[in-house]
């Protein structure tokens, strides 16, 4: 079988160096921009995909994606899917060769591309597809005293696991709020499952969490302990963060997704679907085929996964679509 990081050496050894990341390089061809893509995989092939946090929604559709992918290409595609700790970790193995498609927060695939934010050099990612969006989600304990963003000042507060998504909206959305992130609050940099765990046993006040919806973790923690902790809307916020970036939207976490007695304004932010440039046009085909193709498939794993849709698929500028995610979506009907 082939995986799809042996083929490259020297080439790949300088683009390393070029980018800063470290880890072994990856890509299923060299430079293949001017051979048709046909969407066939013709070896067998397998792509390590990277996600986030197991309780969280990238973990769960992304498993269910690689269920998918064999069947989608009579066997000759083949995935597999990690738990990592989200969108700035997923980019940097991404690119350093250890994954081959990852999930990320739109405004770290941002960051990643303009060498902005975790990143000091602009990256060689781009995007299959736009796909779901992820709501901000922010918890607090009653007996918190925390009825605002600002309110978290000396609070125990989990912002995310290092390097993700959800840690940067986090210290973001603390320095909107006026607070700054490593002074005024007890951080605590905790994945979704250990964030859970802490709010349940009283050793942390409150987090951030951006995901899906529903998160399997937020439904287990609402379900068991739904009389102790609360919602934190964010509106009021929205307009210093959509001036940051534009993918920051206003959104509602619905009663009726974790049961809460009212609805909660949040902030919004789409996810897309990155690889590597150098990854073979037909490998990348094939794989954004799949993700529409299956979706339905993959709405089964997690209801989040309707929010993937053709009419928004096109959107990642000012990320670019890898050459062979191009086709597919036009194959598609994508606009």
């Amino acid at each position: 079988m082939r995986r799809i990081d042996v083929r490259l050496a020297a080439g790949l050894s300088v683009l390393a160096l070029a980018t800063g990341c470290g880890g072994q390089q990856g890509g299923a061809a060299t430079d293949d921009t001017a051979s048709e893509v046909t969407c066939e995989v013709t070896e067998e092939t397998r792509v390590g995909i990277a996600t986030g946090n197991a309780t969280g929604v990238y973990y769960v559709v992304g498993n269910a994606l690689a269920g998918q992918l064999s069947g989608a290409t009579g066997g000759k595609l083949t995935g597999t899917a990690a738990e990592t700790g989200a969108s700035v970790q997923n980019v940097e193995q991404l690119v350093g060769g250890q994954y081959d498609v990852a999930f990320s927060l739109f405004d770290t695939a941002v960051n990643a591309i303009e060498g902005k934010g975790s990143f000091t050099a602009p990256q060689p990612v781009q995007a299959l597809a736009r796909i779901y969006d992820n709501y901000t989600q922010v918890v607090v304990r009653n007996d918190s005293g925390i009825t605002s963003v600002a309110d978290m000042r000396g609070k125990r507060i989990s912002t995310g696991s290092p390097k993700s998504g959800t840690e940067v909206i986090a210290n973001r959305l603390l320095e909107a709020a006026g607070l700054d992130p490593a002074k005024d609050i007890r951080a605590q940099r905790l994945d979704l499952t250990k964030t859970v765990e802490g709010i349940k046993d009283g050793s942390v006040d409150g987090f951030f969490w951006s995901g899906g919806l529903p998160t399997g973790g937020l439904t287990d923690l609402f379900t068991t302990s739904g009389d102790t902790v609360r919602f934190v809307g964010l509106a009021p916020l929205l307009p210093k963060m959509a001036a940051l970036s534009p993918g920051y939207q206003e959104g509602t976490i619905g009663r009726d997704v974790y049961r809460t007695a009212t609805d909660t304004p949040t902030i919004v932010v789409p996810n897309v679907l990155l690889v590597r440039k150098d990854l073979d046009a037909n490998v990348a085909c094939a794989i954004t085929r799949t993700v529409f193709e299956k979706r339905d498939a993959l709405a089964q794993a997690n209801p989040a996964a309707k929010g993937i849709s053709l009419e928004r698929a096109r959107r990642t500028l000012p990320v670019p679509l890898h050459r062979g995610a191009d086709k597919a979506l036009k194959d598609l009907g994508a606009k």
